[in-house]
Formats: structure tokens, sequence, C-alpha cells
């Protein structure tokens, strides 16, 4: 087994023996009776990416925190991927997280079920595998010997574009084939795309219009297209266990607002983006250019379905690139109650 995918797994095991100690009193339910106090801090962690839009603009609209009342103070906590979110997650500094579905089965799985309940969708869509318009790539059958880039070892996309080449008969280097597989942090993913170091990536959005805009790269495959009815999830809302079991009022009150800010998102694109752009200058010091927003907003779907099969689709792909040591048990991944309740009360469609 190649080296990296060794370390990935070691890293698994070491967080299950970790986890497991710290969460082994948890619940699995919010249904459990509980003699906690209802905490009057409210801490979300997301990134300043695209498809964590309602939180990006949710909380630079204050909209989550009138949802939740003065009686309550959200704590926003800015994170650049998934693994440091789920180990503050684990250490008890934040409640709620927007996160993608790797990371989110990764932590399920290493603290036995015991960490975090995806209460929530939050996008569908929105990667692509962008590849140089010089590098001799017509079709899958020029992948021999290429070099391909993803942002991160066993994260969503690395998994999307392992998965795919071995689909397609291509295993690699790091397993005895003939395509290199490298992680970079998505910044040098650009500079290695227009340095013709790499001969194409699959990234999140709107890395990949911007490949495509100032990289010489033109889209390869929309992932969209493998998945039924072009659906996907991408990102999802997960809750700490114990804050979840201890604060459903104030989890019921953040859900509406999530699925009021989705619903303003879908219908009010312009004003979104906008405000979008606005905020990730204040939190980055930069902004999309306005027409590769466009172009790449228009590659994801804002929703509150978690879009259920997708995800044990995406474990069952870990598992056969070798992420996965086991079939991950995800049978309580999922907590939909307080989710459904609220659609019942706003006359939407319940979440199966």
């Amino acid at each position: 087994m190649a080296p990296r995918i060794k370390f990935v797994i070691a890293s698994v095991i070491i967080g299950a023996i970790i986890a497991t100690s710290i969460f082994s009193n948890a619940p699995d339910s919010v249904t459990e009776s509980s003699i906690h106090t209802p905490s009057p801090i409210l801490r979300i962690g997301y990134f300043p990416i695209l498809n964590h839009a309602q939180a990006v603009i949710g909380l630079a609209k204050g909209d989550f925190q009138k949802a939740v009342g003065k009686e309550i103070t959200i704590k926003p906590e800015v994170f650049g991927s998934g693994p440091p979110l789920i180990e503050a997650l684990f250490a008890n500094q934040i409640d709620l997280a927007y996160v993608g579905p790797n990371p989110t089965i990764n932590g399920y799985v290493v603290s036995d079920g015991k960490a975090l309940k995806i209460i929530s969708g939050a996008s569908s869509g929105g990667t692509v595998f962008v590849v140089r318009n010089d590098s001799g790539i017509k079709s899958i059958k020029d992948f021999g010997n290429k070099r391909f880039a993803t942002p991160q070892v066993g994260n969503t996309q690395d998994v999307a574009l392992r998965k795919y080449l071995l689909q397609n008969g291509y295993k690699t280097k790091d397993e005895g084939g003939k395509v290199e597989v490298i992680s970079a942090q998505i910044s040098d993913i650009f500079t290695l795309m227009l340095t013709k170091q790499i001969d194409g990536a699959w990234v999140p959005e709107p890395w990949g219009t911007k490949l495509v805009k100032e990289a010489n790269g033109r889209i390869f495959l929309d992932e969209r297209v493998l998945w039924p009815q072009g659906k996907y999830i991408t990102a999802n809302i997960i809750a700490r266990t114990d804050y979840l079991r201890d604060n459903p009022e104030t989890v019921k009150k953040f859900l509406a607002a999530h699925i009021d800010e989705t619903n303003w998102i879908n219908s009010h694109k312009s004003e979104a983006m906008d405000i979008f752009n606005e905020q990730l200058k204040a939190l980055t010091g930069h902004i999309i250019k306005p027409d590769e927003l466009k172009q790449a907003w228009s590659r994801i779907e804002f929703t509150y379905d978690p879009l259920k099969p997708t995800l044990l689709k995406s474990a069952n792909d870990s598992l056969k690139i070798g992420f996965l040591r086991t079939p991950p048990n995800l049978t309580g991944i999922y907590d939909l109650t307080l989710l459904n309740t609220v659609l019942e009360q706003k006359h939407l469609q319940p979440i199966k």
C-alpha cells in the first residue's frame, strides 16, 4: 500500500483512539434526556468558499444572529480545510459547522459515531476536472504519464479524481500505475498549472473557472455528469452530538435561518454574489472576479437537502481507493429530526 494512503489510514486509527475516549459517553440522538443547561453561545465553523455561501452571507447579514435571538451569542470560526475543523469540533471548540462530505465521514468514523451528526445539507456540485489546453489530453485515453493535482490527500476532490481514474483503468504512480496525483494548496495548483508543472487538476469552484480563464485550461469534466440528476453533496451542516442534544431550540432556529438563507440566495443570485464577494474581501483580503464568480456560481446548487445517497457513495469510493480500511458504518450519521420539524413548520417537503 502506498505510503501516503498508509499515513491517512494511520491518522484515522490514531484519531479513533483519541476521539473514542472523548466521546464514549456521548448520546446517539437528540431525543435522549439531558440535565445540561442550554449554551448561551453558538460557535459556527465554516470556510470562506462558495460552497459555504449560506454561512458567509448569513453571518455577514446578521441573519443567523437575528434568528437565534439576543439571548444567544453567535461566534463564527473560519477554517481553511476540513481536518482542522473536525479537530476543533472534537475539542469542543465549535458547535455547528459547514463542511464537506469526506471530513464529515472521517470525523464520524474515527469517533465511532459519537462525535457528530449531519443535520442539514448546504450545497451540491461545484467541482470540475480542468486540463491544460496544451497538455495533449483529448480523451481519457491520454491520461497515461500525466500529472494531476488535488487540494489535499483524501479530501473530497482527491477521492473523486482517484475514483475516476480507477474506474477508467488507471492506477496512480504511488500504487504502481502511470498517473501521478499530487496534493497542493489550491493557490499553488493555479501556479503549477500556469507554469505547466501539472497537466490538470480536480478542484472546487471558483478555482476551476480561474484555471480556465487565467491558466490556459479547459473543463474536461464537470463532476455533475457523474451523478444521478447531476446532484451530489459538497457541503453539509454538522453538529457536535452533545450540543445537538442540549440545545435543540437553538439548533431549530439556526436551521430555520439556514433554510431561509438558502431560498434567498437561490432567488437573489446577483445580490447574493455581491454580498459574498464583499464578505470574502473582509475575510481574506481578496475577491473573485465578477465574471468568474458568475460562471462558478452557475455550477453550484444551494440546498438544505443532504442528498444522503451521494454521501454514502462517497464513503464507498473512499473504501475502494484505500482511504478507508473497512466499510464504514454510517447508519447513525444523520439526524434530520429538527430539520424536518422546521420544514414542516414552513410547509416545505420533509427530507426522507
